[in-house]
């Protein structure tokens, strides 16, 4: 699926209740996962030992942290949506966010998203984006929720 591109506050309102876009499935590697585990300071076995994660993880190998696989809604949104004519964006909040099952090293995930709402606040436009990251082959998603911007379009 193509890029989506938004150049207006009516262009976006267009898409109230309406899928937005899908972005490409993005790999999740054990060297993605060790940086984010340098990064966070969160370096759990089940993430970055994967000797021990073949022998005790339910999973069977290592598996993407949680926050790692919020953190990637921001790259895979930017790399599905494009919204121009903007002075502005500002990540603002993440609502009802649930994990459905984890991230086992080496899977492929995407994300699907669907505009719920868009508001003009005194020329400021607040989105809230329902979405879901699913992963390649699984019927179960690896999470979804709401994720809200605020956009200032010039």
């Amino acid at each position: 699926m193509g890029k989506l591109i938004i150049n207006s506050y009516e262009e976006f309102e267009q898409y109230v209740g309406k899928e937005l876009a899908s972005s490409d499935y993005h790999k999740i590697t054990q060297e993605q996962i060790n940086l984010f585990a340098d990064a966070t300071l969160d370096h759990q076995w089940i993430h970055v030992d994967v000797e021990r994660a073949k022998k005790e993880s339910p999973y069977g190998s290592t598996i993407a942290h949680g926050y790692l696989s919020v953190s990637m809604l921001a790259y895979l949104w930017f790399q599905s949506i494009e919204v121009n004519n903007i002075t502005m964006l500002v990540n603002y909040a993440i609502e009802n966010m649930r994990f459905g099952q984890a991230v086992v090293v080496d899977s492929e995930v995407r994300i699907v998203t669907k505009l719920k709402a868009i508001t003009n606040l005194r020329g400021t436009a607040k989105t809230e984006v329902d979405v879901i990251l699913e992963i390649k082959g699984s019927k179960k998603h690896a999470l979804k929720g709401v994720i809200v911007f605020l956009y200032q379009f010039k």
